[in-house]
């Protein structure tokens, strides 16, 4: 295969930017987006002879291979099935889709056109995260058996656009009850249990008590049962007052823990059973102790890929896409993780107005019947 084209829609998708110019034989060939100073603004930033358009569909009928969705959340399912009708390869933002049906729709539509889908959840990335995963298959924690992950977002100054218009995050996140962004905390937890998948989920929140106007809850709480019976603590939190923190994560395993940073002045932090730190007195100990487990392709990254953004991660993200296109190989981060992770957020939905009643997941996987396509109380 030669060159590899990409056309970027959203200018939210500058994120791949320096993955995409620091690969091989890739090229950012065009740019859709409905606001024409951010449509130019990006492309100046861009560089070279990019083609620019207002309309997505028209961009599809471009010379490119492949497009990296970025546009507002509801867009996601529309655009990618357009572009894989298109016959167009696909890395899409998070979440996958905003229903239940847009999810089965995208697997259907993956199948049928057999072009590459990849699910764009760059938390997965972080190199803290992926050195855990490997810490884990080196068996270090144990059996894994319980994992945290939280999402302490506030974007109340999101709202509204600069330009006084109402944004899209107070209807389709915030103008409504859930978990509406499970994804960066699923993702990160769910790579320290490979193979393993979420069944059941059941939400909770105290309710809501932002001054905004809006229907989304002030925090929620999602309990998640996986296959092999192991337990994750989702928490995402957009509308209370307090400091970021949206990578907040915990591993407890048969023999020891690791907890990530709770705050600007903390560390990330492991403790194991061992002759230094037995059953009833274990010590903490820095994680960055433990480097050697983080991945080669971390530990070897250059400058400009460290760079890209995630210290790293944005680079590896945009080389993992690109070599699933090479070798047209669907890649980790597939359609079927990508409609799991976002399940967890809408089943979430019916869960929390229900009491947190339990929903089932279902198994999202290639040839899924029509029958396991719905959603029952």
């Amino acid at each position: 295969m030669g060159k590899i084209k990409i056309g970027i829609a959203g200018t939210r998708g500058l994120s791949t930017l320096m993955g995409l110019q620091n690969i091989p034989d890739v090229e950012i060939a065009a740019m859709c987006d409905l606001d024409e100073k951010h449509l130019n603004d990006a492309a100046e930033k861009i560089g070279g002879d990019i083609k620019k358009f207002r309309i997505f569909d028209d961009m599809l009928e471009s010379d490119i291979d492949a497009v990296i969705i970025a546009t507002p959340m509801q867009c996601h399912v529309p655009q990618a099935i357009a572009a894989l009708e298109a016959g167009k390869h696909v890395m899409c933002e998070v979440t996958a889709g905003v229903t239940m049906d847009e999810l089965f729709w995208l697997c259907e539509t993956v199948e049928k056109y057999k072009k590459i889908y990849m699910f764009a959840e760059n938390y997965i990335y972080d190199p803290r995260v992926q050195q855990v995963k490997e810490m884990v298959k080196q068996g270090v924690f144990g059996e894994p058996y319980y994992a945290e992950g939280m999402y302490l977002h506030n974007i109340g100054d999101l709202f509204v656009y600069p330009n006084g218009k109402t944004s899209w995050r107070s209807f389709w996140q915030c103008g409504k009850r859930g978990n509406f962004y499970p994804t960066h905390s699923v993702g990160p937890v769910m790579q320290w249990f490979p193979g393993d998948r979420i069944t059941e989920i059941s939400t909770f929140s105290p309710g809501v008590y932002n001054t905004l106007g809006l229907k989304q809850d002030s925090g929620t709480t999602t309990m998640c049962r996986t296959a092999n019976g192991k337990l994750l603590n989702i928490r995402v939190d957009c509308m209370s007052p307090r400091p970021h923190n949206m990578d907040n994560y915990q591993l407890q395993g048969t023999k020891g823990i690791v907890q990530f940073k709770q705050h600007g002045e903390d560390i990330n932090r492991v403790s194991f059973i061992g002759e230094d730190s037995p059953l009833h007195n274990m010590k903490w100990k820095k994680l960055e102790e433990f480097d050697m487990y983080v991945p080669e392709r971390y530990r070897n990254a250059t400058e400009e890929q460290r760079n890209s953004g995630h210290n790293g991660g944005d680079f590896f993200i945009v080389e993992d896409f690109i070599n699933a296109i090479r070798t047209n190989t669907q890649p980790e981060l597939d359609v079927y993780k990508a409609c799991e992770w976002t399940a967890v957020g809408l089943l979430s939905e019916l869960s929390v107005v229900n009491n947190g009643k339990t929903m089932q997941v279902p198994n999202f996987r290639p040839g899924m019947p029509i029958e396991e396509k719905k959603i029952t109380l």
